[in-house]
């Protein structure tokens, strides 16, 4: 079967609700990362405080909390890492038995599609993981860039390598925390993508749900509250 034989397998509607996604997904990262100037989002605001937390690790001795800290976070994005391989094989298995899937999906649709489709609805599923894996390895990678820079900053806040050797640290630890939070929506939209096998109608209404979720908690949660719960004799982390 060519490329356009399967292509024509779609309806309009199936069509419109993948364009759906891809749009969803990039307006979520998009408002996320580059939110109004007033009004951040929790991802914004947490970038202040990493480069606090760089800045204060400087006359923090001994950094036996920094060090532990770094490493929560690889032990992190490594568990997600390894969960996106396990999930991505699963997957990958589900792709060669189709035909169990197709009986499922038709006993609750009450429709019927060639194998083709539900391979092609199952991928995009796998692609969503795939790149929600890659995306958490170079976080890992990044973090472990990051935990080499603290090393390298030295104790002494006199001393001209100090507070630009912390920048560094703080922006690659920003770097990094950037792709853990876009992998981290790719897996929310694979599991949105799972309910374009019921119909592109189902996929559309997880689409909506998964972005109204990501939109409450980056802009409108408890935690982004506390964030900005800020003393008055303190100022505010630099972004």
């Amino acid at each position: 079967m060519t490329a356009i034989q399967t292509f024509n397998l779609f309806s309009p509607l199936d069509l419109a609700a993948l364009f759906w996604l891809v749009l969803a997904i990039l307006w979520i990262g998009w408002r996320i990362e580059s939110p109004p100037r007033g009004q951040p989002s929790v991802s914004i605001l947490m970038m202040g405080f990493r480069r606090e937390w760089m800045r204060n690790m400087i006359s923090r001795e001994p950094r036996v909390f920094d060090a532990q800290l770094i490493g929560n976070l690889r032990q992190g994005t490594a568990f997600f890492a390894s969960a996106s391989m396990i999930a991505i094989g699963g997957t990958l298995a589900l792709m060669g038995n189709t035909e169990q899937l197709a009986g499922l999906v038709t006993d609750l649709t009450h429709g019927n599609a060639p194998a083709i489709v539900w391979e092609v609805k199952v991928l995009l599923v796998v692609a969503l993981l795939a790149n929600a894996f890659l995306k958490f390895v170079w976080s890992h990678r990044l973090f472990g860039y990051c935990a080499v820079l603290m090393a390298s900053v030295p104790n002494d806040p006199d001393d001209p390598c100090t507070y630009p050797r912390a920048e560094q640290a703080a922006d690659v630890n920003i770097t990094a925390a950037r792709s853990y939070n876009r992998a981290m929506r790719s897996v929310y939209f694979a599991l949105a993508s799972v309910a374009w096998l019921l119909g592109p109608v189902a996929l559309m209404v997880a689409v909506v749900v998964t972005t109204a979720v990501l939109y409450r908690r980056e802009f409108a949660s408890e935690s982004r509250a506390s964030l900005l719960r800020v003393p008055s004799e303190a100022r505010p982390p630099a972004t």
